[in-house]
């Protein structure tokens, strides 16, 4: 079978325990992850032939790392090799990537070394029906966008479905360019579009309500993901599927979410989850858009595709680290339950 690619920037996660305590412990956790290759263990481990493509550099430490990929049933033949050093962030545990105390230290990293013209992204695409790309990469530098759209193209001349997720990340858009003048010119190849409708403004214009979340009422936001939904369709013929993940706080530390997919002219929303308790935030979006590509893949009626999505979105909020090891029978008897649990 032909392989899902996904690509982006390898990240360590360190995570130390908050107010200092990581100091007087002497120890902080450290997670192999970003956004791409947490969807690629996701799928690896859901038995769909994936493989990782980034830019490593050329030490032991990018070795073991590239080890580590490949035990977890990922092909590891589009990873590239060349730069100084592996791209990290710290990240206390129990928080957001959203969250202003995210400290990220990429900057001159392998991957931020990328520009157009520098891989062969016809060997890095073979074998490939599926790529699967972030709005994080472009947010890096200018060389880096221009890349990603190379990248893009490429693949969709081949005529390989191309994904995105619309993950925003203000901290990163920091050389000069607004996202909505980058992401569109990435967007025009896609053929499945993955976000909510906050970051479909930021990153490509699309008017959304300022008072939404205030009022904050399910059936307004579902009608404001069908509009976004349309809006995107109209502005990008290429796309086909569009997704957005609505996921509230509820105090003190629970969480409400719920999901929708759009397709052929019609909105399918998954049940309400909810919890009260998160043992961490980091990675439940890449698990969601590996849940989509998996249902996607399969060939799966739209109704099931968001269902099994937002089922292993949400079952990731109670695992520690970045990437999910949930089966899909995990995911399948928590979709049951809910079910259960709404009848």
């Amino acid at each position: 079978m032909t392989k899902v690619c996904c690509f982006g920037e390898l990240l360590l996660r360190f995570s130390p325990v908050a107010n200092g305590e990581w100091i007087r412990q002497t120890a902080m956790p450290v997670f192999v992850g970003g956004a791409e290759l947490n969807v690629a263990t996701a799928l690896a481990n859901w038995d769909v032939p994936v493989k990782y493509s980034t830019v490593l550099p050329e030490n032991s430490l990018a070795d073991d790392i590239i080890g580590y990929v490949s035990d977890k049933g990922i092909d590891p033949s589009g990873i590239v090799r060349f730069g100084q050093r592996v791209g990290s962030y710290y990240l206390p545990q129990g928080s957001d990537l959203k969250n202003a105390g995210v400290i990220y230290d990429r900057a001159h990293s392998s991957f931020s070394e990328l520009a157009v013209g520098k891989v062969d992204w016809e060997a890095v695409l073979q074998d490939t029906s599926w790529l699967h790309v972030s709005a994080i990469s472009p947010a890096l530098n200018a060389d880096v966008a221009a890349a990603c759209q190379e990248l893009v193209a490429v693949a969709s001349s081949k005529g390989i479905t191309v994904s995105i997720d619309l993950n925003y990340r203000a901290r990163l858009w920091q050389y000069g360019k607004a996202p909505a003048e980058i992401m569109p010119g990435i967007v025009q190849y896609c053929d499945v579009v993955m976000g909510n409708i906050w970051a479909a403004n930021s990153l490509l214009g699309i008017p959304v309500d300022p008072e939404v979340h205030s009022r904050d009422q399910k059936d307004e936001y579902l009608e404001h993901s069908l509009a976004t939904a349309e809006a995107i369709q109209r502005q990008f013929p290429r796309c086909k599927v569009v997704a957005n993940t609505f996921r509230f706080d509820t105090p003190p530390t629970g969480l409400r979410y719920y999901t929708t997919l759009y397709t052929h002219g019609q909105q399918y929303v998954s049940s309400e989850l909810l919890t009260d308790s998160v043992v961490d935030r980091v990675g439940s979006g890449d698990c969601f858009m590996a849940g989509l590509i998996y249902g996607l893949y399969n060939q799966h009626n739209p109704q099931a595709v968001v269902d099994f999505a937002a089922a292993a979105a949400f079952g990731k909020l109670q695992e520690l680290g970045d990437a999910t090891g949930q089966s899909v029978a995990d995911i399948m008897k928590r979709q049951q339950n809910s079910i259960r649990f709404l009848v």
